[in-house]
């Protein structure tokens, strides 16, 4: 089945509101941004591959393209499926790649607010630290949202941040001009802040969802002093718990003393439909993770005008 058009779901831009897909795994709920799904399919047979994690059962053929199916199950370390016939395939879009995560039933459609969405345990499902972005408490059931970035990054690593890309940057120097960061992944917020630190960006606040962004940016505000003494750039996720990218983006260009700072989309979620959502809000520069090194020319442009520049040794 065919998803409906983010523009057809999502009318208006920075309502702090999203579709969440509900699926099941051995009787457990998850769920996933209607945003990353491209289309479900019953499941189909799949071609085995060589020397593959244990976690990706195959590859199997659309129209266009080839797609690597990830079994959820597997991978979260729960028992399969009791009835395999009547699977589903939820094919997603990351980084411009499909991939089909094998799940056992699709329950339904649900819109929702990130305030709904709480910040999960960081150790949970076997021990996979970070697996969860949040837990939403809908109608009287909690469903657990899935980093599904986290989940891609581990099978397919050289879909994730390349910190060798930062090479073609050439010799850096260190800016101690503070850069926010707003990003709910712990294993992609890591990766974020290892490469701005190796591209010469010490000075880093780092928070896990935008509304811890909002409330920094708010006790700074009160300060009196420059804004740009406390923050000179934001970069920000869009799907976060809490608070996503598209509200933040939207109150802070709303806000006669924070207009000023340029904020940057940097998310997996980037295509035609949230180019224009991010465009609406207000958004200074959007990119498409895990593109880091555009990022941190991005930063470059955005901040470095805004502070000394200092020699360092690196």
């Amino acid at each position: 089945m065919e998803m409906k058009r983010q523009t057809e779901i999502l009318l208006e831009s920075g309502t702090n509101e999203f579709e969440i897909m509900e699926f099941t795994i051995a009787g457990q709920t998850f769920g996933i941004n209607v945003a990353k799904v491209r289309k479900i399919e019953m499941i189909c047979p799949v071609k085995a591959m060589q020397k593959a994690q244990k976690d990706i059962e195959g590859v199997f053929k659309t129209r266009d393209s080839v797609i690597t199916v990830i079994n959820l199950a597997s991978y979260l370390n729960l028992a399969p499926s009791e009835n395999p016939g009547r699977d589903i395939f939820i094919i997603t879009t990351f980084n411009n790649t499909d991939f089909a995560f094998h799940v056992h039933t699709v329950e339904g459609i649900a819109r929702v607010s990130w305030k709904q969405i709480k910040k999960p345990d960081k150790i949970i499902y076997g021990g996979k630290e970070g697996v969860a972005t949040g837990i939403a408490d809908f109608d009287g059931r909690l469903i657990t949202i899935l980093d599904f970035e986290k989940i891609v990054s581990e099978i397919s690593p050289d879909l994730g941040i390349q910190y060798d890309d930062l090479k073609k940057l050439g010799a850096r120097e260190r800016n101690d001009r503070p850069i926010l960061l707003a990003e709910d992944s712990m294993l992609l917020s890591k990766m974020i802040v290892e490469s701005l630190k190796r591209s010469g960006y010490e000075n880093l606040i780092i928070t896990d969802n935008g509304q811890e962004a909002w409330d920094y940016l708010q006790e700074a505000k009160e300060q009196g002093d420059p804004i740009s003494d406390h923050v000179c750039c934001v970069v920000t996720d869009i799907e976060m718990p809490q608070m996503d990218g598209h509200h933040l983006t939207k109150l802070i260009k709303n806000d006669a003393v924070l207009r000023q700072l340029p904020v940057i989309l940097f998310s997996s979620l980037i295509n035609e439909e949230m180019w224009r959502k991010g465009e609406q809000v207000g958004a200074d520069a959007q990119l498409t993770k895990p593109q880091i090194a555009d990022l941190v020319t991005l930063i470059d442009d955005l901040a470095l005008e805004k502070g000394e520049v200092k020699k360092t040794d690196r």
